[in-house]
């Protein structure tokens, strides 16, 4: 690889996949190891962080793995205190950690709602807090978090299409009040990339999933995980507050059959 992280420091949450194969915590943490990055590899699974620390291990790279809860505050003040008393300073976080609700508007219980805004968009909140401080004391950094498409479109799933927008909101906001302090603040908006979250839709979803892009091809963990690289690089100097949406081209399309006979 070409070293484009070399010297980093970076925290990855949601560093573990939850099921076999590759989920985009898991391949940012990988990615960004190979990249010359020191990694906290953190899960709320011991285990699950441990494997992908010991993936990074495999290939030369160095990572450790850090078990957090990152919906509450003290733990996620914790893993910002491994890194930095690890390796002596803090300048990646990556904020991947993220659950799915499949319900709408109706289905939503109230426990479902607190549940989905409290990991999906609350854990961003925490973990980028407690980073910063160490980043400011850096002299700047780089937070990503990851959105979805369905932040950015209509969507049935009531609840995390909330939280998936507010994380851009958040995005925005952090990234106004920190650019000073040379802390560049970015999301990105996955499309519908096949991992083991959503492994239980099954083999006909999945082909469905797949054709419903122009470029008709399935989306991985690597995809989303090379885009958090970018941002995360010197590359990316002049890039904050931004949404990096990497979806085959799916938020650009109407969809089949919309238009009815006017269609061309």
């Amino acid at each position: 690889m070409s070293g484009r992280l070399g010297g980093k420091v970076a925290i990855v949450t949601g560093a573990g996949s939850r099921g076999p194969g590759l989920g985009n915590g898991k391949a940012a943490a990988i990615l960004f190891a190979r990249e010359g990055a020191r990694v906290l590899c953190v899960d709320q699974v011991k285990d699950r962080a441990e494997e992908t620390a010991g993936l990074i291990h495999a290939e030369g790279g160095e990572a450790l793995a850090h078990a957090a809860d990152v919906t509450r505050a003290g733990e996620c003040a914790g893993m910002v205190r491994a890194a930095v008393e690890r390796w002596g300073g803090l300048d990646i976080l990556h904020n991947n950690v993220g659950i799915e609700s499949r319900k709408d508007l109706l289905e939503t219980t109230e426990e479902d709602w607190d549940r989905v805004i409290g990991v999906d968009l609350k854990s961003m909140f925490l973990a980028t807090q407690a980073a910063v401080p160490a980043m400011v004391r850096r002299g700047g950094g780089a937070v990503v978090c990851v959105s979805s498409i369905a932040g950015l479109r209509g969507y049935g799933r009531t609840a995390y299409a909330t939280a998936k927008a507010g994380v851009i909101g958040f995005v925005r906001s952090v990234a106004v009040q920190y650019g000073p302090k040379g802390i560049r603040v970015n999301a990105i908006a996955p499309g519908p990339v096949w991992t083991p979250m959503v492994e239980d839709l099954g083999p006909a979803a999945r082909e469905r999933r797949r054709r419903a892009s122009p470029l008709g091809t399935e989306g991985t963990g690597w995809d989303v995980a090379w885009g958090a690289v970018y941002l995360v690089s010197d590359e990316a100097r002049w890039v904050t507050g931004q949404t990096l949406i990497i979806d085959a081209g799916l938020t650009i399309t109407t969809p089949e059959g919309s238009l009815g006979a006017t269609a061309p």
